[in-house]
Formats: structure tokens, sequence, C-alpha cells
């Protein structure tokens, strides 16, 4: 007797997740005649929108975002970043390999 409560029990619960999965892919809540829209509502518009402009780019610039001397200036502090930091590495290697 108990199994077959079980059963009834599983397929209820089967019926109802497949209910409430199904439910998901029905129409939107406002537009059940019942329920509809609040009276403030703006009216929902005829077409539907448009996709977002991706390919749509910015203009070319005219002026550089940086003067090119100081992209030079800034190329080269981090040129002197990097070798120090690898300098820096390689004695830390050396130093633990000794100890």
């Amino acid at each position: 007797m108990s199994v077959d409560r079980e059963k009834r029990a599983l397929v209820r619960g089967v019926l109802l997740l497949s209910a409430l999965a199904l439910g998901g892919c029905a129409t939107s809540i406002a537009d059940l005649p019942v329920i509809g829209t609040p009276a403030g509502a703006p009216s929902r518009p005829k077409e539907p929108g448009s996709y977002l402009p991706v390919e749509d780019l910015p203009p070319d610039r005219d002026d550089a975002a940086i003067p090119p001397a100081d992209q030079a200036k800034i190329k080269a502090e981090l040129l002197a970043a990097r070798d120090r930091q690898a300098a820096t590495a390689a004695k830390d290697t050396t130093n633990q390999t000794t100890k």
C-alpha cells in the first residue's frame, strides 16, 4: 500500500514539475485576460524593438590619444620595469637554489 502511495506522489511531483516547466514557455502574465495590465501602464509598441547596432563603430580620431613622445616614454618605463622584475626573479631563484 505504501508503494502505491509513493508512486502516486512521484507521478504527481513529475506532473507538477512538468507543468511548471512548460508554464515558463507560455505567454507572459500580462497577456492573460484575467490579470491584464495595470490601468496606468503604457501601451505596448506594435512592432518589436530592433537589435542594437553592434557593428557601428565610432569615427576614427584625428589626434592620437597619447602623443608619440609620451608613448615612447611609457614604453621605455614599462620595459625597464619588466627588466627589473626579471632580474629580481632570477636573483630570487638563484638564492633559493643555493640555500
